[in-house]
């Protein structure tokens, strides 16, 4: 960290506190929102907090509890519809609920920085990353261009950039989610801020590409002495981060305490709640099995798959194989979930089964019956069979339509009903998601996350379907709400029967619901094991990855991972994979070469059940793997 002092030890800049006065202090602090009726309703109530310098406080609590609202007070800014109704907001010598327009904008990029969960929506397509970075730097006048660029490389290799001298020069399209992610926290230091806000900028992130920028932010934090608030539902992640924890329900404080007393110790019931929230296993693996396993048939079957896009070799392949050979089968009444880092074709897999891409090659079954690649060559009844959650409900329901339009649509299409029977099944849709009737005269925007994910999952039952592929259902919700939709999805398996392909990077998730687990790395099956067998080693070198990246709601977690040497693999696009060898090579420590760089691996069957795509013998990946780090709530 050579040059470290000289580019970001500039604190001085900024008013400093008296001593031992918290640089952040919140009293009374009131938020209200103007209503459709023009009344105005509380959804921040009276909340006080301090942060000293150099801590780290965690807003924790579900969807709507004021964690981000009271983060952008901090900005002195409400959104569309909301104001600052009353309270007090310093920061350092500044009074933010006293400033006007002018000076909060002088303030926000400079001694205020936010660090927003998407990236790729901060970011201007059309301009470099350096130029952007540097932008708030040059405006607020810090600094001049050249002495923003030099701080700016030297914060893309405190943030663990690849070629930092060079990567300021790439468009946001050119580097992957994960390095946009450290971007956008170089862009929020350069200016030697006295708060930094950190809203769930991790949420959007695949497990082995969160843990490379948690580790990032906590360098950087802990060498700047960065004061910072984090807002996050992940408690696994908040355990890394923050020395205290604020938790939020409905706008009002619920607990507040140091991590490890809130975390091990939680005093409030709400608290202890959404503790439990983290860990569903106990109560999904209760729901779990639905059917005898001599009752279980075949339902969908895929051989040889092939799937991806341009133009083709001179064997009819697509130039760039998003798929290659995946060969599966998922029993009836079972689930499936299929894990692996942003990329490497889970959600591709998914559309191509229902009729959304057509591969290249292979074949889908449905009992036994070949489905037509396209959508176009599918029946009626083939549609109503296979049916698919995406994992956005905001963009997969109409926000035109009411939430009972929505789902007689399906209603009709399908089953042919209308009138009194439409309302009846209707009202037995709702009810098997547990909404309440009310909703049915809603808009989608007047719902909740949680809501309109079960109004999506609504819809894909009014079908009666065989199957219903999940395409990370849960990945926008918070612990609770999440919790709730996979209990759910448990209970309807049991009681309707219905198989799943699900689709996830959670893979404490994966490994609480579903019977078998396919891994997939850049394309390729690299293994597929009955979810017992997923409990211990000997794993897939990449499985071995995946799983040791889950964070566990424990203090130190990090660090601890990081001195057992479970995630010293090169971070994916570190080196081109070798497709036709093994894609994984350039990041495999267990790579035997003479052997793993000239062969191709042959997918062989395992001891413990399942089989894996790999030239070493269980023995030898037994030995070399040590035992995981326990993942919170997921038993066998």
């Amino acid at each position: 960290m050579k040059q470290f002092d000289t580019f970001l030890g500039k604190k001085g800049s900024t008013p400093a506190s008296p001593t031992g006065q918290p640089l952040v202090d919140v009293q009374g602090l009131r938020v209200t929102a103007r209503k459709d009726d023009g009344s105005s309703v509380e959804i921040v109530k009276n909340v006080d907090f301090t942060v000293a310098r150099g801590e780290v406080l965690a807003l924790i609590g579900e969807s709507g509890s004021g964690k981000t609202t009271i983060a952008l007070s901090l900005l002195g800014y409400a959104r569309s519809g909301c104001q600052i109704a009353g309270g007090r907001i310093r920061i350092g010598q500044r009074q933010i609920d006293q400033m006007d327009e002018k000076a909060l904008l002088a303030m926000r990029g400079h001694h205020v920085a936010y660090i927003a969960q998407s990236a790729a929506a901060a970011f201007n397509p059309a301009r470099t990353l350096m130029d952007q970075v540097i932008e708030s730097a040059l405006q607020h006048g810090v600094m001049d261009k050249a002495s923003a660029r030099a701080k700016a490389v030297e914060l893309f290799r405190a943030l663990a950039l690849p070629k930092p001298e060079s990567i300021g020069d790439r468009y946001p399209h050119q580097v992957s989610g994960g390095q946009l992610q450290r971007v956008m926290a170089a862009m929020a230091l350069i200016t030697d801020p006295e708060l930094v806000i950190l809203d769930e900028p991790t949420t959007a992130l695949d497990v082995t590409t969160q843990i490379e920028v948690l580790r990032a932010f906590k360098k950087v934090v802990k060498e700047l002495g960065t004061t910072a608030v984090y807002v996050s539902h992940d408690l696994a992640v908040v355990a890394q981060m923050a020395d205290r924890i604020i938790v939020l329900r409905d706008g009002a404080v619920r607990e507040m305490g140091s991590t490890g007393q809130v975390l091990h110790e939680p005093a409030d019931s709400y608290t202890q709640s959404l503790i439990a929230a983290v860990s569903p296993a106990t109560r999904v693996a209760q729901l779990r099995e639905v059917l005898p396993a001599e009752a279980r048939a075949p339902l969908l079957r895929i051989s040889g798959l092939v799937a991806g896009y341009g133009a083709p070799d001179r064997l009819g392949l697509p130039g760039v194989r998003i798929l290659d050979d995946i060969n599966l089968t998922i029993q009836r009444g079972s689930t499936v979930g299929i894990i692996g880092e942003s990329g490497s074709g889970k959600t591709t897999l998914a559309r191509a089964v229902a009729g959304m891409i057509a591969p290249a090659r292979g074949s889908i079954q449905l009992d036994g019956q070949n489905l037509s690649p396209t959508l176009e060559g599918r029946t009626r009844e083939q549609f109503r069979r296979v049916q698919i959650v995406f994992q956005n409900a905001d963009t997969a329901l109409n926000p035109a339509h009411s939430i009972g339009r929505i789902l007689n649509r399906p209603l009709a299409f399908y089953h042919g009903l209308k009138g009194d029977a439409m309302r009846r099944r209707t009202a037995e849709l709702l009810d098997l998601v547990k909404l309440p009737s009310s909703v049915i005269d809603r808009l989608p925007a007047e719902l909740s996350g949680g809501q309109k994910q079960r109004v999506n999952l609504a819809r894909a039952l009014a079908a009666k379907p065989d199957l219903i592929l999940c395409d990370e259902v849960t990945s926008a919700l918070d612990t609770v709400v999440a919790a709730a939709i996979l209990e759910l999805l448990a209970e309807l398996r049991r009681e309707l029967q219905v198989s799943y392909m699900f689709i996830s990077h959670d893979i404490s998730t994966v490994r609480a619901i579903c019977d078998d687990i396919v891994v997939l790395y850049a394309g390729r099956m690299v293994a597929n094991r009955p979810r017992e067998a997923m409990m211990a080693p000997p794993y897939h070198p990449y499985s071995h990855l995946l799983l040791s990246s889950v964070p566990a709601m424990q203090q130190g977690w990090l660090e601890q991972v990081a001195g057992a040497g479970q995630h010293k693999l090169p971070p994916i696009g570190a080196v081109d994979p070798s497709p036709e060898i093994c894609a994984f090579l350039p990041r495999c420590s267990l790579r035997v070469d003479g052997v793993c760089n000239v062969v191709p691996p042959r997918r062989r069957n395992m001891e413990h059940g399942g089989e894996i795509l790999c030239h070493r013998s269980d023995a030898d990946l037994q030995q070399a793997q040590a035992p995981l780090l326990p993942v919170e709530g997921v038993t066998v």
